[in-house]
C-alpha cells in the first residue's frame, strides 16, 4: 500500500510539472534529404523555422532526389504541396541564399493560408 502511494505521488508530481510547462506545438519540419548539402539545408531551415509565427498545423517536408553525376534536386513541400525547388550540385557550396529564399516563400504561403482561413471565417458570419 505504501508503494502505491509513492507511485501515485510521483505520477501527480510529473503531471503537474508537465502541465505547468505546456507550450504550443508548432508545425513539423521533416528531413528526407540524402546528401550532406541536403542535411545542411535542413539544419539551416530548421533554425529559421523556429522563428516563423503561426506554424501550428503546418507540415514542411524537405525531399531530395538524386541526379546521377549531376547533384540533387531539393524540394520543399508544405502540407504535401511543393512550394520551393532548387538544384544542389555535387560539390559543397554555400546554400544560405537558397535557405533564406525557401524560408521567405514558406512565410508568404503560411501568411496567405492564414489570411484565407480568416477571410473564410468572416464570409460565413456575413461580414
Amino acid at each position: 500500500m505504501h508503494k502505491i502511494i509513492k507511485i501515485l505521488g510521483i505520477i501527480a508530481f510529473i503531471s503537474t510539472s508537465f502541465s505547468a510547462k505546456t507550450e504550443d506545438i508548432s508545425g513539423f519540419l521533416l528531413d528526407q534529404s540524402i546528401s550532406r548539402s541536403g542535411h545542411e539545408f535542413y539544419r539551416q531551415l530548421s533554425i529559421l523555422w523556429r522563428d516563423i509565427p503561426s506554424t501550428a498545423g503546418a507540415t514542411v517536408t524537405i525531399k531530395e532526389a538524386l541526379l546521377p553525376k549531376a547533384g540533387t534536386i531539393l524540394t520543399v513541400e508544405l502540407n504535401h504541396q511543393t512550394v520551393y525547388t532548387t538544384y544542389l550540385g555535387r560539390r559543397l557550396s554555400p546554400i544560405d541564399e537558397q535557405v533564406e529564399q525557401a524560408a521567405l516563400i514558406l512565410i508568404k504561403v503560411l501568411a496567405s493560408n492564414n489570411f484565407s482561413k480568416f477571410s473564410d471565417d468572416l464570409s460565413s458570419s456575413g461580414l
